[in-house]
């Protein structure tokens, strides 16, 4: 299919709601000013006593999605329940993200619209500083892995699913910490080049730009992070028989600080969510392997590394549902 009719019927699909379902009903809206735009972010919050310190889990759409569509999307609202977590999905101003590509037309300070955002959630809500983490797909992956270079003071962890560091970002990410760092990367991606180059601009009418391969990206955060070398690839045991997908693990342990890389490498997986939906026909983004479900998978990753010290932040009392920024 030529790229500009792929575009097209990526915009209709999202124009019909495909990829947008309505909000879950316990995940609240919220908004906030940051730089000089009204911003916003769904929040959900796991029941329980609101007193005690919670993992906050940040979530982050793809381009041309919504915040709105991520909880459906990732069914992370469920494990949050089970496991007590905070998850919040912010949404991007023209439904993008900064990511650090030099190709990002709309320059927006999302990184600082993430600060504004978790000074926010912890003025609120009982959030314990030691365990904020950030999850994305596609350009939200970008986003993520530029959140691990310019906010490792805040972020312990983050997982990015179809997407690796931006090319042109790599020479100024320097992290003051290190943070651990989770990929899932499909080799058959038609989007995100596994090994690395131009992402699909779609004839002109997506952000384009060039990605570090995702062998180059595991190895530039093994050596941020002061990891030896990573063993040999291990296959997992397949979990669905009639799946073609097949999924390697890397590992990177023994990091400073306790920290840890991983790659799940998706052979024959495409540029989606594995575990989740396959939200468009394989032909446009590729297949959605059935042989490992992400979000289950990051969450335990998540709560297996947390920031070293106790950081967390008491509430007195839990806050009333409000608009953030009123």
């Amino acid at each position: 299919m030529l790229p500009t009719i792929r575009f097209v019927l990526l915009c209709l699909l999202l124009s019909l709601g495909v990829l947008a379902p309505a909000f879950a009903g316990e995940d609240t809206l919220y908004t906030l000013r940051a730089g000089g735009l009204e911003r916003s972010y769904l929040v959900h919050m796991s029941p329980g006593n609101a007193d005690s310190p919670r993992p906050l889990l940040l979530v982050f759409h793809g381009g041309g999605g919504t915040a709105r569509g991520m909880p459906r999307f990732t069914h992370l609202d469920e494990i949050a329940d089970r496991e007590g977590m905070i998850v919040v999905y912010p949404q991007g101003v023209d439904r993008h993200w900064n990511d650090g590509r030099d190709s990002i037309k709309r320059k927006v300070d999302d990184v600082g619209f993430v600060r504004a955002l978790l000074d926010d959630m912890e003025s609120n809500f009982a959030v314990d500083r030691s365990r904020i983490y950030a999850a994305g797909i596609s350009n939200g992956a970008i986003f993520v892995e530029r959140l691990a270079c310019d906010m490792s003071d805040r972020i312990a962890g983050i997982a990015a699913v179809a997407g690796t560091l931006a090319r042109d970002y790599q020479p100024q990410c320097q992290p003051q910490h290190p943070v651990s760092v989770l990929q899932f990367d499909g080799t058959a991606d038609p989007i995100m080049p596994y090994a690395g180059g131009e992402v699909a601009n779609f004839g002109g009418h997506g952000e384009g730009g060039p990605v570090l391969s995702v062998d180059a990206t595991t190895a530039f955060w093994a050596r941020m992070d002061g990891c030896p070398a990573a063993a040999a690839p291990a296959l997992l045991p397949p979990e669905a028989p009639l799946d073609p997908t097949r999924v390697f693990r890397s590992q990177w342990r023994s990091c400073r600080d306790g920290r840890a890389v991983v790659l799940y490498s998706i052979q024959e997986g495409g540029h989606t969510w594995p575990g989740g939906p396959q939200y468009l026909p394989k032909f446009i983004v590729g297949r959605v392997s059935r042989q490992i479900d992400a979000s289950e998978t990051m969450v335990r990753f998540f709560l297996d590394h947390s920031r070293a010290g106790s950081l967390a932040r008491v509430m007195p009392t839990p806050p009333s549902p409000r608009l953030a920024g009123n």
